[in-house]
């Protein structure tokens, strides 16, 4: 099982005082009481992200649901508290259907502003080699040869993060078309490449001297990481088409 503490994913959301259709200022409002640093562009990126589908009205405005606002809240939440790109958090959300009660979130201790910011830090869900593999439908062996290959790995406590689980069911997913392990290390050399160069962009904002800027490092990072995921998704399909192109 997923290893959370009991407690709502839903407190601390202003969406419950809204009782019908909310515009998307109404909704900055509600959120900026919790997440400050929440901007107009930042909703319509999760929107374009697929995180939050609002309604529109006949003339094309959007009107939220408070159901949407407690998405919202929840996406940053998975955001600022865990670092999960929004790729997982979406795939995260999609698992528990449209309309479940959201999954509770560890309490996470207020910190002091003038801290630095370590990543490591602040606890995140995790579940058991156990239950990973049941929710993978896979092997001992497999998820040993996964780790050889050093295409995911345990905590010291022996748990797994969820994106350990959604790399562990991809490669799972992968190896039914024969693609083995070994084939998977240049893949994961690569991100590895990738997050080392999103690093290096976001290095001088959380090193910043403004509170302000060190927490917007954060937002930034984890765009740079959903547009990097996009770009690697294009080019394989870029790739691929022109291999039929040329086959034709």
């Amino acid at each position: 099982m997923l290893h959370t503490p009991s407690g709502g994913a839903r407190a601390g959301t202003a969406a419950g005082q809204k009782s019908g259709p909310m515009s998307i200022g109404a909704v900055l409002e509600a959120l900026r009481a919790e997440f400050p640093e929440v901007t107009v562009s930042k909703i319509r990126f999760l929107e374009a992200e697929g995180l939050v589908e609002p309604a529109r009205s006949p003339s094309g405005y959007r009107k939220f649901r408070a159901e949407d606002v407690e998405r919202l809240s929840y996406v940053l939440r998975m955001q600022r508290d865990h670092y999960l790109p929004l790729k997982v958090i979406r795939e995260h959300l999609e698992a528990f259907g449209e309309g479940a009660p959201y999954p509770a979130l560890p309490m996470v201790p207020p910190r002091d502003p003038e801290e630095p910011n370590v990543a490591g830090a602040v606890p995140a869900i995790r579940t058991g080699r156990k239950e990973l593999l049941g929710l993978v439908g896979a092997q001992e062996q497999e998820l040993a040869e996964w780790e050889e290959y050093g295409l995911l790995g345990p905590a010291e406590d022996g748990t797994y993060r969820l994106t350990d689980v959604t790399v562990a069911q991809l490669v799972a997913e992968l190896g039914r078309y024969g693609v083995a392990a070994r084939h998977l290390r240049t893949v994961k050399a690569a991100a590895d490449r990738q997050l080392d160069l999103v690093e290096q962009l976001v290095a001088p904002l959380r090193h910043h001297p403004d509170q302000r800027t060190r927490t917007h490092a954060e937002t930034t990072a984890d765009e740079l990481t959903d547009l990097s995921v996009r770009l690697y998704g294009a080019f394989v399909e870029s790739a691929v088409r022109a291999a039929r192109t040329r086959g034709d």
